[in-house]
Order: C-alpha cells, then sequence, then structure tokens
C-alpha cells in the first residue's frame, strides 16, 4: 500500500469534544488490543496505522499487557511511531493503560501506586515516548484504597507522564466516587472506558447519565461483540474468522441459533437503513452524543476504511430504536 501521509486526512471524520475538556477525538478510534504483537505481522501492523491515520483516526488506544506476548503492541507502535510519524506526534492521542496482570510478583497487578506509576515507566520506554496523552487505571482493585489508585493518576499528571488520566471497566458506583478523588484532586476524569455493544448494555443502567452528568468523556470497547455483530457469521464461519483462528475471547459456543436468529433479524434492520450490521452497530453507539469516540480494532486496513462508512447515517428513528430494542430483548 501507498505509504505516503494524506494531506486530507482530516476530510474524513468529523471530531467529537471529550465531555467538558478542551480535547476532541475522533468519532472513531483504533485499539491495538489485538493484532500489533510480535505475533503478527509487522508490515501490516504499520499498514493499519498509516490506514488509520490517513483517514483522520488520530486516536491510538493501547495497553501496557496488550500483544502477544504483553507489552509487544506498545514495542510494535513505539517502533512504527519512531520510524514513519516522528513528525506527527503533535498530530496523534496516545493512551495507554495499566490495571490487569502485567509481571510476576505483588506489584504487577491491579491499583497500587507502585504497580502504575512503575508500569507507565515501562510503557513510555517500549513506546519511546516522554507522555502519553491520556493514561486509564484499567479495572478497578478490591483491595486497594481508590484514593490510592486515583492519588497515583493525579501523580502521574503532575509529574507530566500523561497529560489526562480516565478509568475503564468502573461500574457506576465506583465511577462516581474516582471522579469526585480526580476533581478534587486538580486532575479531572477526562474519560471512561467500558464494554458497551447492542448485545452488552449495563452501561445504560446509571453509568452514562453519570458521565453525561460530570462532563466525563466516553469511549465503549468492543462494539461489534468480538465479531457478532456482523453480517460473517450468517452463512457459517469463515476460515479467517476470531471464532475460527483463536476462540478466546469469542468461540462457537456464543453462536447459538437463538443468537444467529437475533442478528439476523438485526441485519434486516441494517439493510433497510442501507448499512451493514456492522455500521449499524457502531452508529447505534454513535447516536448518543455523550459518546465521544468508539474504539474498533482490525486486522485488515480495508476494516478500517469499511467502519468509517457507519458516519454516514448515525441517527435512528424512534421506531427503528423501538425495534433494535424488541429484538434485543428477545435475545
Amino acid at each position: 500500500m501507498n505509504r505516503e501521509i494524506s494531506d486530507t486526512r482530516y476530510e474524513n471524520i468529523p471530531y467529537r469534544r471529550c465531555g467538558n475538556s478542551g480535547l476532541k477525538l475522533p468519532a472513531i478510534s483504533l485499539g491495538l488490543w489485538h493484532n500489533f504483537g510480535h505475533v503478527n505481522v509487522f508490515e501490516n501492523s504499520k499498514d493499519l496505522i498509516y490506514t488509520a491515520f490517513n483517514n483522520g483516526i488520530t486516536h491510538f488506544d493501547l495497553a501496557n499487557n496488550y500483544g502477544p506476548p504483553p507489552g509487544s503492541a506498545e514495542e510494535v507502535f513505539g517502533k512504527i511511531l519512531k520510524d514513519d510519524f516522528r513528525n506527527y506526534r503533535d498530530e496523534m492521542i496516545i493512551s495507554s493503560k495499566a490495571g490487569y496482570t502485567m509481571w510476576d510478583g505483588p506489584y504487577g497487578d491491579w491499583g497500587s501506586k507502585k504497580y502504575l506509576v512503575s508500569s507507565l515507566d515501562q510503557s513510555l520506554k517500549r513506546m519511546k515516548l516522554d507522555y502519553v496523552d491520556i493514561f486509564y487505571h484499567h479495572r478497578p482493585d478490591p483491595e486497594t484504597p481508590l484514593e490510592e489508585t486515583m492519588n497515583a493518576l493525579s501523580l502521574i499528571v503532575q509529574q507530566g507522564k500523561a497529560l489526562y488520566v480516565g478509568i475503564s471497566n468502573y461500574q457506576a458506583p465506583e465511577a462516581e466516587k474516582a471522579i469526585k478523588i480526580l476533581k478534587d484532586n486538580g486532575t479531572p476524569c477526562l474519560i471512561h472506558q467500558p464494554k458497551y455493544s447492542m448485545f452488552e448494555r449495563w452501561v445504560e443502567n446509571g453509568l452514562m447519565d453519570l458521565l453525561g452528568n460530570n462532563g466525563v468523556g466516553c469511549i465503549p470497547f468492543s462494539p461489534l461483540a468480538q465479531g457478532l455483530l456482523t453480517d460473517k457469521y450468517l452463512h457459517g464461519i469463515p476460515t479467517d474468522s476470531r471464532v475460527a483462528t483463536s476462540g478466546v475471547f469469542l468461540n462457537e459456543s456464543s453462536l447459538t441459533p437463538e443468537k444467529l436468529a437475533v442478528i439476523s433479524k438485526l441485519n434486516d434492520i441494517a439493510k433497510s437503513r442501507g448499512q451493514k450490521l456492522a455500521h449499524m452497530a457502531l452508529s447505534w453507539i454513535l447516536k448518543d452524543d455523550r459518546v465521544t469516540s468508539v474504539l474498533i480494532g482490525a486486522s485488515k486496513p480495508e476494516q478500517i476504511t469499511d467502519s468509517i462508512k457507519a458516519l454516514d447515517n448515525i441517527i435512528f428513528s424512534e421506531s427503528e430504536i423501538k425495534q433494535i430494542d424488541e429484538i434485543l430483548q428477545s435475545a
């Protein structure tokens, strides 16, 4: 593929303000959870970054443990950044996280100040960066006082290692406490990254209202439910699909006749909207203006350009929303 930076890259995608902050994110962001590890083809990973950036996707979302092996996604991204994008660092939003197991012993997991500060130092070295734009606590720690975890995030901002901080996988009650602590510290919570899709709607039970009321952005991950919210499984299991090749996060047992019937009905609505099911699933999340951006994953460059087509139609009629809700309630 052509590896030149496009002069028209900012014409392809809208940008949304993140909560009450001064930061805007592209409506679609690229997650590096999969397809950027040492086990993946490096040149393909580079093509994915070029395709995203050339289409106005300026936000690249990582975590300390992304790979495999853990840490390798940051290393691969760091090499691509140094070799090809060093002059474009200020046009990028780069985020990382810590909260899951990263190294052996009692200091390589969860939410202590020791772990978070050490982990970010390691991430910066892997990516060859002086700072990240956003640093998240990846999941709540039931044993560490929330004050310690949030104070560590505030310290990281004060040290200049991150411009903004966020939280991920926090339920509404714990998110409310975290947001208050960060606000009191003078380092407001920029954004929350929850798992959210048509098939997983727990964020609607208080979390979205909390974020909206507090001026905190929202960037859902797994919006396609690991590929279920596409038309790829309606006629069997493709040999190159995640079910066929991995089975870790999505396996054949997920594809029950009942689930496939729901997917088929949703696909019919998408067709009536002039969309693919995957496009409609992304649009359905982005219809809520409290959502700043939605994270996609990609194994091929064309999947990125295809996902951007979801932005052509993010308006839903009351009738369409009602139909979709009825189908999902029958799941």
